[in-house]
């Protein structure tokens, strides 16, 4: 693991992401809270450019969870057969979808607890839905967080958790909300697993990575 960046070094870092993105937002195609909340589901172990393959044509007919009920199971696997894990995530979506009717007037919940009572629905998607549908400024851990905060120090921690709880104490409160975006886009894009493309990054001077590529790798 990475030093822990310095406060200072953080605060720069941010300002330089926000100065080139200033209004990040994720990469899956939604039309309304609900269709996001459904998208988050069928993202997990998949790519975003997957998901909108199958959610295009599928949103294009279902934007309510009694829309989705009313598709029923058998056809909404056969809209989504190309993710991974189609048929958990399907029962899964049928699932939250009649909860949502039952117990939330068809209303997408604001708040963690009530997401994470949803059927596939676990810390890291409630916390996508709470920034990008209500505002919260929340830290979506995956794989791009979890490699960026380590490898840069901004965010030291040996499991997403600690990642998460490093960021929420460590990111000042101005770059907060935008937060998750940027290192979510940073992660894959520039300081990418295999071979970051440190050369390239706008913050390669403030990371603490050891192992930094240079244009003669």
């Amino acid at each position: 693991m990475a030093r822990p960046m310095k406060k200072t070094d953080i605060e720069t870092f941010f300002a330089r992401l926000s100065d080139f993105n200033p209004a990040p937002r994720g990469e899956l195609d939604y039309v309304n809270h609900y269709t996001l909340l459904v998208a988050v589901v069928l993202s997990a172990q998949a790519t975003d450019v997957g998901v909108n393959k199958a959610t295009g044509p599928l949103f294009a007919l279902v934007e309510t969870p009694e829309q989705m009920v009313e598709l029923g199971l058998d056809r909404l696997k056969q809209f989504i057969k190309t993710i991974g894990l189609y048929n958990s995530k399907a029962k899964n979506v049928i699932a939250l979808s009649e909860i949502l009717i039952r117990e939330h007037k068809s209303v997408v919940p604001n708040e963690r607890k009530s997401l994470e009572a949803l059927p596939g629905v676990g810390r890291k998607t409630a916390n996508v839905v709470l920034n990008i549908a209500f505002g919260q400024p929340t830290m979506a851990v995956d794989t791009h967080l979890f490699r960026v905060g380590n490898r840069t120090g901004l965010a030291v921690g040996k499991t997403p958790l600690a990642v998460e709880l490093a960021l929420e104490r460590r990111v000042p409160d101005a770059w907060k909300l935008h937060a998750h975006q940027w290192l979510i886009l940073h992660g894959r894009y520039v300081c990418k697993a295999r071979k970051p493309d440190c050369p390239s990054c706008r913050v390669a001077d403030l990371c603490r990575f050891a192992d930094k590529t240079t244009t003669l790798d």
